[in-house]
């Protein structure tokens, strides 16, 4: 029966332990932070263009729309290259000087194209600017191209971040370091860059040449070591 009673007893006593092993105090703990950064050329062009027009009926106003439309759609599905999906469309009236009464309807359809063939977009954009106007254009970096820069650079990162861990130590005349914790971050993710000087090339000239830019692309390393003094 005693034997029983112990078991219990020491068991507890281990328990009672393990939050003052938990909450030791550490010395000579210091933050660090590293980056590794790229310059990744932009991959992706993006362009929105838009049909905007005003009638009294809003019948016949939505029919001119979707017959705008509809064409637009078919010429920009024949590029295979080339991305194609409806944008937003609004329908809203138009009012008379004293606003308070409503002389038309105004409607507004977007159409928006992305490709990784530049030339081919810009060929495309040139043409249905005919029937449509440009509402935006930008570039970014797709998701593999993005994904491929960062392993590399999260290799760089902590190779950095062990550089400096390595200086810091000897720095306050340790023999060792140990990592506490490190947390890995990404940046420079997708951000439109509006181009309105390329837009306004495009409304005179139809097919401007296209200069899609770099974007950085970085990894960064913080975390907490902890000195060891010999």
């Amino acid at each position: 029966m005693s034997a029983f009673l112990t078991r219990p007893v020491a068991l507890l006593a281990c328990l009672v332990c393990i939050p003052a092993l938990a909450d030791e105090p550490r010395y000579n703990q210091i933050s660090l932070r590293a980056e590794a950064t790229s310059e990744v050329a932009h991959d992706r062009m993006h362009v929105t263009l838009y049909s905007e027009a005003q009638h009294q009926d809003p019948a016949k106003l939505a029919a001119q729309t979707t017959e705008v439309m509809n064409q637009a759609l078919q010429r920009a599905r024949q590029s295979k290259d080339v991305l194609v999906s409806q944008g937003s469309r609004n329908t809203y009236p138009v009012y008379e000087e004293k606003g308070q009464q409503i002389t038309a309807w105004r409607e507004r359809a977007e159409l928006r194209l992305e490709s990784g063939n530049f030339a081919a977009l810009s060929q495309l954009t040139g043409e249905l600017m005919q029937n449509l106007k440009m509402g935006g254009m930008h570039f970014s970096v797709s998701d593999p191209i993005r994904k491929q820069n960062e392993d590399t650079l999260l290799k760089d990162a902590i190779t950095a971040f062990r550089a400096r861990a390595e200086l810091a130590t000897e720095a306050l005349g340790g023999s060792d370091y140990r990592i506490v914790n490190l947390n890995l971050g990404s940046g420079g993710g997708y951000q439109p860059v509006m181009r309105s000087m390329a837009m306004k090339a495009m409304d005179s000239m139809g097919t401007p040449e296209i200069e899609a830019g770099t974007r950085q692309v970085s990894v960064t390393a913080d975390g907490v070591i902890e000195v060891l003094m010999p």
